[in-house]
């Protein structure tokens, strides 16, 4: 019962991800760089700190625990964060390039996939004493190959999509399936990094701490070095794009504030409840080593959910849409497989 909890908590930190960029189509009167500074704040900045408060006990502080962590696995923990913030800034651009459906499933995919690896090796080479290969088991490995094969099937689809609507009113304006495919991927092999920072992060926590909120102040870190990514790059595009006017347009504020915030709210639930779903999973290693890919599944699962609604497959085929749901079910079942292993 406590691992179908923990599932049902992370599938609803999917949903609320996956649901995050539709907030940002209500913010009015700003480029991309200031709207993604802005929600980044939010998303990056607010409500981690907030989140990582909930695993200090009484009497105790988030400096007290930084000050006393391991220096290498806290500043390995922030390094990964400012590398997955690349991915970050790529992963907008694949969905500008793919939509949200297209865009999400591959790069998200991708993403499952490596930063279920490479975390355990990492630290294996770091920390040969751990010996924490050994999560990686054999129902871990297969479920990260049928992840493999459902974004093959999902890219399939794409391919056949950019043909086919070639000539129709797509509702991606700048598609262009090459170049988002080969972005996509980069922003999939960076922001596995997100999940590497986790690992490295796993003992940056309080042992009172309860298991819930235990990853909670390693979450910081990581979204704290990607802050620092992005924040840089948007406030170059700022300068470069003469764009710092849309800081001054009061006439907004109110407006754009509230949909950033929610855009971040929605955004970081996921790895809320990626704490929150650990800790119902604790009885099976397998599940807890596996969680991150089943995340990334699911958040590509609900974000094809709101490709659908918002049309960005009008004008392909049946038989391109049933290749999709195809790749779909098969990332649903790989979230499950270790677990039947």
């Amino acid at each position: 019962m406590k691992i179908l909890i923990g599932l049902l908590i992370i599938a609803v930190g999917a949903f609320c991800q996956s649901s995050s960029y539709v907030p940002i189509n209500r913010v009015k009167s700003w480029s991309w760089e200031s709207y993604w500074l802005v929600q980044g704040v939010f998303a990056w900045l607010l409500f981690p700190l907030l989140g990582a408060l909930l695993a200090v006990p009484e009497g105790q502080s988030l400096a007290d625990l930084f000050a006393t962590a391991d220096p290498f696995r806290l500043w390995m923990t922030v390094l990964f964060g400012v590398l997955w913030g690349v991915g970050g800034l790529t992963f907008g651009l694949s969905m500008r390039y793919l939509g949200v459906a297209l865009g999400q499933s591959i790069s998200l995919g991708t993403c499952a996939a490596l930063g279920t690896i490479l975390g355990p090796v990492l630290l294996q080479v770091f920390f040969p004493d751990m010996n924490a290969a050994e999560a990686l088991t054999s129902g871990v490995l297969w479920g990260v190959a049928v992840t493999l094969l459902g974004i093959t099937v999902i890219g399939i689809a794409g391919g056949r999509k950019a043909r086919e609507v070639k000539n129709e009113n797509s509702t991606v304006t700048d598609f262009n399936f090459p170049k988002g495919i080969l972005i996509a991927l980069l922003a999939g092999c960076m922001s596995g990094c997100f999940n590497v920072g986790l690992t490295f992060g796993q003992t940056v926590c309080f042992e009172s701490s309860s298991p819930l909120f235990a990853s909670l102040p390693a979450t910081l870190l990581v979204t704290l070095g990607g802050f620092v990514t992005n924040a840089a790059y948007c406030l170059y595009q700022n300068g470069r794009n003469h764009t710092f006017g849309d800081y001054t347009k009061k006439e907004v504020w109110g407006n754009n504030l509230l949909f950033c915030c929610l855009a971040g709210l929605l955004w970081y639930s996921q790895f809320f409840g990626l704490s929150l779903g650990k800790g119902f999973l604790a009885e099976s290693e397998t599940l807890l080593t596996f969680s991150f890919c089943i995340l990334m599944a699911l958040n590509v699962t609900f974000s094809n959910v709101w490709g659908i609604i918002l049309r960005e497959w009008k004008g392909a085929s049946r038989r391109t849409i049933a290749i999709l749901v195809i790749g779909l079910v098969i990332l649903i079942v790989s979230s499950f497989l270790p677990q039947l292993l």
